[in-house]
């Protein structure tokens, strides 16, 4: 019995023994994990390295005349390492010294939390020992610039413990300014210039040592372990933004007060293919937007490819512009395999080929092309291929759509085909497309590409320029190309576009067109059209080449080529023509220059710092009556020379803005916490807030840009 209790007493000693056993493992585990776990995560952190790469600062996409189209900038978030060794050097001296002052700055700085706010916020981060504790995000470089001269940040990262993450930033100055073709920049959405020159654009990579830290986070160990990376490079493009505004309002416009889908409209220059503006806006809503390249999107054309039916028929021979065509006087009739109809009853039962060309009938187009073609209906073809309209024109832009022609075949089927395409269906062609196709008329039958970047830049030198290329030297004879011509005159002075164009101080050739759409969610019989209209001007010595398309909505009263898109081409080729064409035609020639002493006025506000180094920079004497330690100064002419005077800003208080850049004036505005709307480009001229009165946050302020 007494054997029996001496070994049940050792079970139960030895069961005891590894019940108290794994309750101290387990409450080891417990405090070791919810106790001790982030000094431990810490320091396993803070004994991993590894090589992180640097993005390289992208490149900036210029309009032709040295406008910034798309541009990077820098924005920083600054956290604070309250666990490096030098903020915590001697029990914490370092940070107890410089807590307050930094904490006025910082207040004075932001002006998000009080100094009172700002001394607890660093107290608590200090008490925590955070090793990644956030301070502010997205703060702008001048910010930035400013945060490093403060108390304890200017003593550097190890004594201070003040990290800095920066990163990029896409910003479209212009905002929706051909905003599709110069493109998004997104780490998985690129499109316009942004993609096709991608590899240009965002430049090599660099490297660097760096460790992490609490969270997961890694801060650079030391600078002699970096490899530099090596920034993008800048596009100059061909785009006017002066053209580009004219075509996207005239554009707007017209979409608005019709409630059309979308339209584009593209502006070329004869003699090199340049593309001076390409605007395509679509409904968003109740408004309008750059969502997505319709010029560089396959339609059915509608009669603008009469153009084309006409340079193949001319070409075939057998065919002038004063043969007699029937097309009878009912707007109907049978050609050779199909009904053929035209939108209105022509003007009289028998026309020329310049007047069916003129007043746009399917009749007569398809019956000239019939009598030209029945017997060998893939002749047409080849004639297309001749035009380049059975390929893409080669734009320098990712995602232009191949032109879609069906296959002619010896049957009805293909004679059926062929008639269809002679008015513009049965057959898709982009309106770039179109417009290289017209451009070539106007450039007297030499077909050139239409490129948008005319050159690479690094650092403000060419490193690879962009020459026009010829596509083709003549797409067809030269008394052909003087036939078109012609023909496309009469549509202005005559025909289908007469009444628009009435009264022109220049003279203009194009063709309207008008397309039921079937594409989509849409079929021929929902009642939406293509209006189209392309052309060039001056007709007599053509400069420019243009193109507008409008999609309509279901059943839109105005939906002709000549009623909707004409009058914008009409309201770009005049404003084009006043400030370009006939300001350059009247030039006279440039007298010898002659140096004087500069007498105009001049006044300009912005940063002090960066006035005076510009100054520097370009050695100019001035005189400088600032005082005190104000950030923005007003520089104007005195006496021939620069004067560089303070400018007070106080924060209660609306500040003069004229004369300023719009960095600046929203930088101002913004800081002082109003809400800024913009209108025109440029320096600020005039401001809806009086400068001088009380503000408060939150206030809208409208200013207007000369």
């Amino acid at each position: 019995m007494e054997v029996k209790r001496d070994i049940l007493w050792r079970v139960y000693l030895g069961y005891i023994a590894v019940v108290v056993l794994c309750a101290v493992i387990l409450g080891k585990a417990f405090y070791i994990q919810q106790v001790e776990g982030a000094q431990w995560r810490n320091l396993s952190d803070s004994l991993h390295q590894h090589i992180e790469e640097i993005d390289a600062e992208r490149g900036t996409i210029y309009s032709e005349d040295g406008q910034m189209l798309s541009t990077s900038i820098p924005q920083f978030d600054i956290y604070i390492d309250f666990g490096a060794e030098g903020l915590r050097d001697k029990s914490g001296r370092r940070f107890r010294d410089n807590k307050d002052s930094l904490s006025i700055c910082l207040a004075d700085l932001f002006k998000d939390r009080t100094r009172d706010e700002y001394r607890k916020l660093l107290e608590t981060g200090y008490r925590r020992k955070d090793r990644y504790f956030l301070l502010k995000r997205k703060i702008s470089f001048r910010e930035y610039q400013q945060l490093k001269q403060f108390p304890l940040v200017r003593m550097g990262r190890n004594k201070s413990g003040f990290i800095a993450e920066v990163r990029s930033i896409r910003l479209n100055p212009y905002q929706m300014l051909a905003f599709r073709t110069i493109g998004l920049d997104r780490d998985t959405f690129k499109v316009g210039l942004e993609l096709t020159y991608d590899s240009v654009l965002s430049g090599i990579k660099g490297k660097r040592l760096v460790r992490y830290i609490g969270g997961g986070v890694s801060v650079p160990v030391d600078e002699e372990y970096q490899m530099e990376s090596e920034n993008g490079k800048d596009l100059i493009t061909t785009l006017d933004v002066h053209i580009q505004d004219i075509a996207e309002n005239a554009l707007q416009q017209m979409l608005i007060s019709n409630q059309a889908e979308q339209g584009c409209a593209v502006v070329m220059e004869v003699s090199t293919g340049k593309i001076k503006a390409i605007a395509n806006l679509g409904k968003k809503d109740t408004t309008y937007w750059e969502n997505l390249n319709y010029a560089l999107r396959t339609t059915e054309p509608g009669s603008t490819i009469k153009l084309a039916t006409l340079l193949s028929v001319l070409s075939e021979g057998g065919t002038g512009l004063n043969d007699k065509v029937e097309v009878g006087s009912t707007g109907s009739a049978y050609v050779g395999v199909r009904t053929v109809t035209d939108h209105e009853p022509a003007p009289k039962p028998i026309m020329t080929v310049k007047e069916c060309f003129a007043s746009s009938s399917n009749i007569g187009m398809s019956k000239i092309a019939y009598k030209a073609f029945s017997r060998r209906p893939n002749k047409f073809l080849q004639y297309l291929h001749q035009l380049r309209l059975d390929s893409i024109t080669g734009i320098d832009l990712v995602g232009e759509e191949r032109p879609r022609l069906p296959k002619m075949r010896k049957s009805n089927e293909g004679l059926h085909e062929m008639v269809t395409m002679s008015f513009g269906y049965a057959i898709q062609v982009s309106p770039l497309q179109t417009l290289t196709l017209y451009n070539a008329i106007a450039n007297g039958g030499k077909m050139v590409k239409p490129y948008l970047v005319s050159s690479i830049q690094n650092d403000g030198k060419d490193v690879k320029t962009f020459e026009p290329v010829v596509l083709s030297e003549s797409i067809c004879k030269p008394s052909v190309v003087k036939a078109a011509q012609e023909c496309m005159r009469a549509v202005v002075t005559e025909g289908t576009a007469a009444r628009i164009f009435e009264k022109s101080p220049y003279a203009i050739a194009g063709k309207t067109g008008t397309a039921h759409v079937a594409d989509g969610k849409y079929k021929y019989d929902d009642g939406v059209y293509q209006a189209s209209f392309v052309g060039y001007f001056p007709a007599d010595k053509p400069q420019y080449t243009c193109i507008v398309v409008i999609r309509t909505r279901p059943h839109a009263p105005n939906h002709y080529g000549g009623g909707l898109a004409a009058p914008v081409f009409r309201d770009i080729a005049d404003r084009i023509y006043t400030l370009y064409v006939k300001q350059k035609a009247n030039t006279p020639a440039t007298p010898a220059t002659v140096v004087k002493t500069d007498s105009s006025w001049f006044s300009y506000t912005g940063a002090k710092d960066d006035m005076m180094r510009m100054l520097g920079t370009l050695n100019v004497n001035y005189s400088d009556i600032t005082t005190g330690n104000g950030e923005w100064a007003k520089m104007y002419n005195q006496a021939s020379k620069p004067v560089v005077a303070a400018l007070p800003m106080n924060s209660k208080q609306m500040p003069a803005l004229a004369g300023m850049g719009l960095r600046d004036a929203l930088y101002v505005c913004e800081n002082m916490g109003m809400k800024v709307r913009i209108t025109g480009k440029g320096k600020v001229v005039s401001q809806s807030v009086t400068a001088g009165s009380a503000i408060s946050k939150g206030q809208v302020v409208s200013i207007q840009l000369n």
